[in-house]
């Protein structure tokens, strides 16, 4: 007689299988993950925080016990719980909303990277949570991505503090990313980079067009911090698609572009998909770099959907309509861009220009701890990429015969084993 495996049974299976736990993402691991999150039933922020079997309190403490398992075998990473009480028309009696987070330290305690996802999922109904609401693909397929790159990554150590995340609350007000973006403002955290994953398991869009061979990246341009004073002076600049997001954005097409059989990143130039949002928004709100993936194609009847079938359509955010293969990949392009970012100096804080009046441009900038060298780039103002570029150890230079009035320019900085941060953009110095 075959015996039937339980999710749990499963998963301890793929775990303890020696052929997984090859350096790379695995599409078995992620699939098991995806089924050990819908198997809670609901992963609604208002369902029970203490029931052991079902509810998000049962989702968030088997995923604490994962990165913790993970923290004790690398010796390198603490698992953190914050949580603060929210309230609004999604929560009209209030919430506990609880991140999960775990800690990979790195050289530099206070430089970080942070990967994340939201692990609370929905229904129709916002506020029923009696409903199954399996949250496969939204966004069990991000908390899976977020638990495979702890894996890998843990086994390396790194200049920056990688900080995997595990949101709550998104479906309620963008609640959990809120919370860890005040949280890093408040402990004084230096982000190098934020990666929100958020629906990155499907290929089938909901026109039956099947897109796999791209992932959609968004990134906003002028920062949503920036004072209007601070907005001209980029206009001034020609800065509008050069702010830290979208230079992270770039940054992460360029490690994809290097990738054997991988996916083309598709850089959508807009902070989300229109009219919507994800838990990388607060982090943009306080001029942090951060940027949402998500798939090529979307199928809104497998989102916010309670599980019926209606005029011949199945509604529901199962684990049967998601592509692994596909999010594999999406997840190799998180592990080797958090690989690249946490391993590389910061980027300079601020990169000065000036040659009015001149073919001449100036470049200056202050020293970057950890940089063994500088890479300066520049490109003429009627493209988007950049066309030229100089390796210098000095932190001001001239570039003689590039014209500031038709030339941008940025500056990034490399360490000794060639790792490298995103790009400052050069701007005007700032009149005291």
């Amino acid at each position: 007689m075959i015996k039937k495996l339980t999710v749990a049974a499963l998963f301890s299976l793929v775990l303890a299988t020696p052929a997984l736990a090859a350096d790379k993402p695995d599409r078995i691991r992620l699939k098991a993950t995806v089924e050990k999150l819908v198997s809670f039933g609901t992963r609604n922020t208002l369902s029970s925080a203490t029931d052991p079997v079902r509810g998000i309190g049962a989702a968030r403490a088997w995923v604490a016990d994962e990165l913790d398992k993970l923290g004790e075998a690398c010796k390198c990473m603490q698992v953190q719980r914050i949580g603060r009480t929210f309230t609004g028309p999604r929560a009209p009696n209030g919430v506990e909303v609880i991140d999960v987070l775990g800690v990979q330290w790195g050289r530099d305690k206070n430089r970080v990277v942070i990967v994340g996802a939201h692990i609370d999922s929905r229904g129709t109904d916002t506020l029923d949570i009696t409903k199954d609401a399996p949250g496969a693909n939204d966004d069990g397929s991000g908390v899976a991505l977020v638990m495979e790159a702890a894996r890998i990554l843990s086994k390396e150590t790194f200049d920056a503090t990688i900080v995997y995340a595990i949101f709550s609350g998104e479906e309620q007000g963008l609640w959990g990313g809120t919370l860890l973006a005040e949280t890093a403002r408040d402990r004084g955290w230096e982000i190098s980079a934020m990666l929100n994953n958020d629906i990155v398991g499907n290929t089938m869009g909901q026109n039956g067009i099947r897109v796999a061979d791209r992932v959609r990246v968004f990134s906003e341009g002028i920062r949503a911090s920036e004072t209007l004073p601070q907005q001209i002076a980029r206009r001034g600049n020609g800065g509008e698609d050069d702010g830290p997001s979208r230079a992270l954005a770039k940054a992460i097409d360029d490690v994809a572009a290097g990738m054997r059989g991988g996916l083309d990143v598709f850089m959508d130039r807009r902070p989300d998909r229109f009219g919507r949002g994800g838990d990388h928004e607060p982090f943009l709100r306080l001029g942090y770099p951060a940027v949402r993936f998500s798939v090529g194609a979307e199928n809104w009847t497998q989102q916010h959907q309670d599980l019926r079938t209606e005029n011949g359509i199945e509604y529901g955010d199962t684990v049967d309509k998601m592509d692994f293969p596909y999010l594999a990949k999406v997840t190799a392009i998180n592990i080797a861009a958090i690989r690249r970012f946490a391993s590389a100096p910061g980027a300079p804080k601020a990169v000065a220009i000036s040659g009015a009046i001149s073919f001449d441009t100036k470049v200056s900038w202050q020293p970057v701890p950890g940089a063994a060298k500088y890479r300066i780039y520049w490109r003429r103002t009627d493209t988007d990429r950049w066309t030229g570029k100089r390796d210098v150890t000095d932190t001001n230079v001239t570039l003689v015969n590039t014209s500031i009035d038709d030339h941008l320019f940025a500056v990034t900085a490399v360490n000794a084993s060639g790792a490298e941060s995103i790009a400052t953009l050069g701007a005007a110095p700032t009149r005291q």
